[in-house]
C-alpha cells in the first residue's frame, strides 16, 4: 500500500522524499546512499567523515530515522559499522523500507522508540557517535534540547565519542543558543571541541534554516573548515571560543523549562 508521505523524485528515478506535515524531511536514493540531497545532511556527513576514515568501523546511535539516509550513508562508506536507529513512527519506517529496502547485512537496527526512551536503555559507552535529527512535524521536540538529554548522550558515548545534532531556527536564534549552551555545559568540562555549521544567509538572519551543532574530543574544527570550503554547499563554521562568544551568555534549557524549536515563518511547507 502506498504512503502519501513518500514522494518519488522526478529527477532521480528510484529516489524518494519523505514528506511530513507538508515539509520534505528526508531524502533517500537506495541506488546511491552517498548522494545527500539536503545541505544540512552533508554537514552532518562531514562530521562523520572527519571522525572516521573510509571503511573504519563506527558504532552509531541515530535519534530520528525517516528515510534512514545517514544510516545508509554510514553503511555504504563504513560497511562494518553497527548502527541503531530510534524512530517511534513504525508505520513510516515500514513504508520507507518497502520502497527503499535496507541492504542485507547492513548493520542497521531500527527500534520503534523515541529518543529519550531508547537512549535511556543503552549501556554506558555504547557508541562512538550519536546523530540527532528528529522532528515532530516541523519542530525539534523539547525533550531533545535539554542539558539532561545531552548528559544522557555523553553517558552512552565512549570517552572520545561525539554528538552531532540538526537544529532549525532563525535570527537572533534564542532557541538554538540555549540548545548549544546545553551542549557546551556537558562537553566543555570534558575539554571537547564545539562547532556550529550553518549557511551564511542563515547566520546573517536572511532566512530560517538548519544549524548543525557538534561536540567531541576527536572533533577537528580545522578539518571541518576545510570541508566547508571545498564542499558543494558552502557553509560557515563557528568553533570553540568563537562559538562560545556567539552564545552571548545563553542559559541552557533543562527538562523543567524546555521548548520545541520554532516553526518556520509561514508554516512548515515554506521550509527547504
Amino acid at each position: 500500500m502506498s504512503d502519501p508521505r513518500l514522494v518519488p523524485d522526478r529527477r532521480r528515478p528510484g529516489a524518494w522524499f519523505v514528506r511530513v506535515g507538508g515539509a520534505d524531511q528526508s531524502f533517500v536514493d537506495p541506488s546511491d546512499p552517498t548522494w545527500l540531497e539536503f545541505d544540512y545532511v552533508r554537514r552532518i556527513a562531514d562530521v562523520i567523515d572527519q571522525l572516521a576514515a573510509p571503511a573504519e568501523r563506527l558504532r552509531v546511535v541515530h535519534v530520528g530515522g525517516a528515510g534512514l539516509t545517514l544510516p545508509r550513508y554510514v553503511a555504504a562508506t563504513r560497511p562494518a559499522s553497527r548502527q541503531i536507529v530510534f524512530e517511534p513512527d513504525s508505520d513510516l519506517t515500514a513504508a520507507v523500507r518497502r520502497v527503499a529496502p535496507l541492504p542485507r547485512r547492513s548493520g542497521i537496527t531500527v527500534r520503534a522508540l523515541d529518543g529519550r526512551r531508547g537512549v535511556a536503555a543503552l549501556a554506558d559507552g555504547r557508541g562512538d557517535l550519536v546523530v540527532v535529527d528528529a522532528f515532530e512535524g516541523a519542530r525539534v521536540p523539547a525533550e531533545l534540547a535539554t542539558v539532561e538529554w545531552f548528559g544522557e548522550l555523553a553517558r552512552v558515548l565512549a570517552a572520545d565519542g561525539a554528538v552531532v545534532m540538526n537544529l532549525t531556527d532563525h535570527s537572533p536564534f534564542p532557541w538554538s543558543r540555549r540548545v548549544v549552551a546545553a551542549v557546551a555545559a556537558i562537553w566543555q568540562p570534558r575539554r571537547a571541541a564545539l562547532t556550529l555549521a550553518a549557511e551564511p544567509s542563515t547566520l546573517k538572519g536572511r532566512r530560517f534554516g538548519n544549524l548543525v551543532v557538534a561536540a567531541g574530543a576527536r572533533l577537528d574544527p580545522a578539518a571541518l573548515e576545510s570541508a566547508a570550503a571545498r564542499g558543494p554547499f558552502p557553509y560557515r563554521l563557528l568553533a570553540n571560543a568563537e562559538l562560545v562568544a556567539w552564545l552571548g551568555g545563553a542559559r541552557p534549557f533543562t527538562d523543567a523549562d524546555g521548548e520545541c524549536s520554532p516553526l518556520p515563518p509561514g508554516g512548515p511547507t515554506t521550509f527547504r
